[in-house]
């Protein structure tokens, strides 16, 4: 008589960009994935309206998933792991094949002389100005290993504006309150700008308005109807304050946003802008149409 294998099982530990991308790879073959996160929602730092939806999707694909807990300790002794998990309801004990730690990103900077030389370090990170000159003349550090945003988009701009200044051609410094973020997980996040709570909080006035896919004749001839665009003006100037984006294809659509954030376009322009139908990035004025009293297509 054959015994039926048991599925690989896996217990991620945070749920920021790289933990809910690995649990969704894992969890299309096969794997049974547990997420456990410390803060209340899902992908932290994005909007909250976003944290919900991909928590609802991940549940649908069979992936547990325990928001405001924490992992109290993991047992490797046996076979497999134990972990010991604190949540709301109390403790419970997990098996597992293997724990995944996605809880953050550590710089490596150990043996690689900057003790001798004297950069100063601070945080894990290498300190450097806006131009990314450390403390030590002639020395320089961009990306991950300084405190701007873990992203090679962000790390390319670096050093791209870095390298400018070396070579004494005029450039500007980098606005790292318009650096796009993307979650290669399904359905995509993209995001940039405020949240909608950060920016009630920043004490603006704002006008929200939100364009859900299953609206979107391309997004549901194309099988893809879950999520939807949200957008974020200042209700008094018209600046485009953030936009947040799940569903599929939706790293594709964000460039439009900074773009435009970049170009300080206002939510005028976005009402006056012809957008292509039917495409998935329609919703983007859809969004904003809804914000100003104007959608036809809700």
């Amino acid at each position: 008589m054959s015994l039926e294998k048991q599925p690989a099982s896996m217990v991620v530990v945070g749920s920021g960009a790289i933990g809910v991308e690995f649990a969704y790879v894992y969890a299309s073959m096969g794997t049974k994935v547990t997420i456990v996160e410390f803060m209340p929602n899902m992908v932290p730092v994005e909007d909250e309206e976003i944290s919900k939806v991909l928590e609802k999707q991940y549940k649908k694909m069979g992936i547990e998933v325990f928001t405001d807990s924490t992992v109290e300790s993991v047992d490797t002794s046996g076979e497999g792991c134990k972990v010991v998990v604190k949540t709301p309801n109390g403790q419970q004990e997990m098996q597992c094949d293997i724990v995944l730690s996605a809880a953050g990103v550590v710089a490596n900077l150990e043996d690689i002389g900057l003790e001798e030389v004297g950069i100063t370090v601070d945080k894990g990170k290498i300190q450097v100005n806006e131009w990314y000159e450390t403390n030590v003349p002639g020395y320089f550090a961009i990306g991950d290993c300084t405190p701007g945003p873990a992203l090679a988009h962000v790390a390319t701009a670096e050093a791209i504006i870095c390298v400018e200044k070396i070579a004494g051609v005029h450039t500007e410094a980098l606005d790292y309150g318009n650096i796009p973020g993307c979650t290669y997980c399904q359905p995509e996040i993209a995001s940039v700008g405020l949240t909608e709570k950060k920016a009630r909080e920043a004490g603006y006035d704002i006008k929200v308005g939100k364009f859900p896919f299953t609206a979107s004749g391309k997004a549901k001839a194309a099988g893809v109807p879950e999520g939807f665009v949200k957008v974020i003006f200042d209700a008094k100037y018209g600046e485009w304050l953030g936009a947040h984006m799940i569903g599929a294809n939706v790293t594709e659509m964000i460039a439009e946003v900074v773009t435009a954030r970049k170009l300080e376009t206002t939510a005028h322009e976005i009402l006056r802008t012809v957008h292509p139908h039917p495409t998935m990035s329609e919703a983007v004025k859809g969004a904003t149409e809804a914000a100003y009293g104007e959608a036809i297509d809700l």
